[in-house]
């Protein structure tokens, strides 16, 4: 058996996947996010991703904080540094821990319900149905869930912070016997505006992933109830991937150089973004040939 036969194969596949969820992406933008606009499907989705992820969401921010902070003055109690303990709690929730367990929380919620609704109405020609009917499935069924993902995370996520910074707080000042005064004004003397918006940036980011990895997972369901159990388990495993591969990309920019290409990349994803027409080539490499638009796609919407 020939080894790079199979390597190639799998590499073929990959981009291949890489190519269709490219091209999904662009039918989202172009066809789902333009008028016509269904607001009723909108706040219907808002409630459904939003509201009644509340909960989940609610209780692991609280937990998340409480456990934080008494990790925190674990170690911090051998140095006497007690004090830092709000601040740390504070800035870990709002920048990091915050968004990444909102998203991946509703990606298990969330992603697998849009991918198991949209499943079952592809297998069951509903999709089929809707196009029969004259209305575009990715104006009533995609776009929708899109924009309801992407202004929902961000608010679940300040309600998240809040919930996480008050569960430190608890374990704190009625555990660890620090002083509910000192720890409030440590909180706000330390967390500052783009502590916070950088975390909501991130979870509007989170959403989309989440809303396009659903979707797309549904749309391309087959195979019957089997299929829709494994578009299911597709869109929860790839969003769950790609919102702690966009973490790591976001949450440490200056890990990397910004340098021709990124900043080649950004204008044409801006020029993208402010025409409305979809790229048709990517970046030119060193030997002259232009790549494919994938990446200019990806982060136009951003």
């Amino acid at each position: 058996m020939n080894i790079f036969a199979h390597i190639g194969r799998a590499t073929l596949s990959l981009l291949e996947e890489i190519g269709r969820v490219a091209l999904f992406i662009k039918d989202a933008l172009l066809q789902g996010l333009t008028p016509k606009i269904f607001l009723r499907q909108i706040f219907e989705q808002m409630m459904r991703i939003g509201y009644f992820s509340l909960p989940v969401v609610g209780l692991t921010a609280f937990f998340t904080g409480g456990a934080l902070a008494l990790q925190i003055y674990l170690g911090s109690s051998r140095f006497n540094a007690e004090s830092l303990v709000a601040s740390i709690v504070a800035l870990g929730i709002t920048r990091e821990l915050g968004p990444v367990l909102a998203g991946l929380m509703v990606a298990g919620r969330v992603g697998a319900s849009i991918a198991a609704e949209l499943g079952t109405m592809r297998v069951t020609e509903q999709i089929d149905a809707l196009v029969t009917l004259a209305t575009n499935p990715f104006k009533y069924l995609v776009g929708p869930r899109v924009i309801a993902a992407v202004v929902t995370l961000p608010l679940l996520v300040a309600i998240g912070d809040t919930i996480g910074i008050m569960g430190g707080y608890i374990v704190g000042t009625r555990s660890l016997g620090l002083n509910g005064y000192a720890y409030i004004k440590n909180t706000a003397d330390f967390l500052e505006l783009d502590d916070v918006t950088s975390g909501l940036i991130k979870a509007a980011v989170f959403g989309f992933i989440i809303a396009v990895m659903g979707c797309y997972h549904g749309f391309n369901s087959r195979g019957g109830a089997q299929g829709v159990g494994r578009a299911t388990t597709n869109a929860v495993v790839s969003a769950a991937i790609l919102i702690l591969a966009a973490w790591l990309r976001l949450g440490w920019p200056g890990a990397y150089s910004f340098g021709y290409d990124e900043a080649r990349l950004s204008l044409m994803s801006l020029e993208m973004a402010r025409q409305g027409q979809a790229a048709r080539l990517g970046m030119t490499s060193s030997t002259g040939i232009p790549n494919l638009p994938g990446a200019v796609w990806l982060l136009a919407p951003l």
